[in-house]
């Protein structure tokens, strides 16, 4: 194996469930996102001399700037889809099918509300709270201010908040106006 190859899958092999996870949020759905990470890997590989600092923001970077191309190429503008697929269902032993219910039916909510944000606020949030990167990595990925990123992540949470409802019971905790 090449020093270059397995210089590549030591950096970046390591951050693909993120790159996918960003991809999945951004593409709403499995197929079109494993399209956009099986081009941001191809597009890594060849720029891969240009690494400097991190690799996952630089890979993530990479899978977003990949998803804005793919998403002119593929997906009209006006274009909105809710995929189920993101409602993630992790029942526990101990809760009855009540609770189970509930909160499964939080966790519907809270993914389509989240689904349904405008992109930009949509992927600040997926970077800071899925990804848990830093704002300073935020703001790399989406060549932007942090600023901006800060701006963002505040305007998602509030329309969070405002497409769940005045009062809503995520997670056991009220959320506000």
């Amino acid at each position: 194996m090449s020093e270059p190859k397995r210089r590549f899958e030591q950096l970046v092999l390591p951050h693909f469930d993120a790159a996918y996870n960003l991809a999945r949020w951004l593409t709403r759905n499995d197929h079109d996102a494993q399209d956009v990470v099986q081009e941001s890997v191809l597009r890594a590989f060849r720029f891969f001399d240009g690494l400097r600092g991190e690799a996952r923001p630089w890979l993530l970077s990479i899978v977003r700037n990949t998803f804005l191309t793919w998403v002119q190429v593929n997906r009209p503008a006006d274009t909105v889809e809710f995929d189920d697929a993101l409602v993630e269902i992790i029942p526990t032993d101990e809760d009855g099918p009540e609770i189970q219910a509930a909160r499964n039916f939080d966790r519907k909510m809270l993914n389509e509300a989240i689904a349904a944000l405008p992109l930009q606020f949509r992927e600040a949030l997926i970077l800071r709270e899925l990804e848990d990167l830093s704002y300073k990595d935020i703001a790399r990925i989406v060549d932007v201010p942090i600023g901006t990123v800060m701006s963002r992540l505040a305007r998602a949470r509030r329309l969070l908040a405002e497409s769940l409802g005045a009062t809503s019971n995520i997670s056991g905790t009220q959320v506000h106006k």
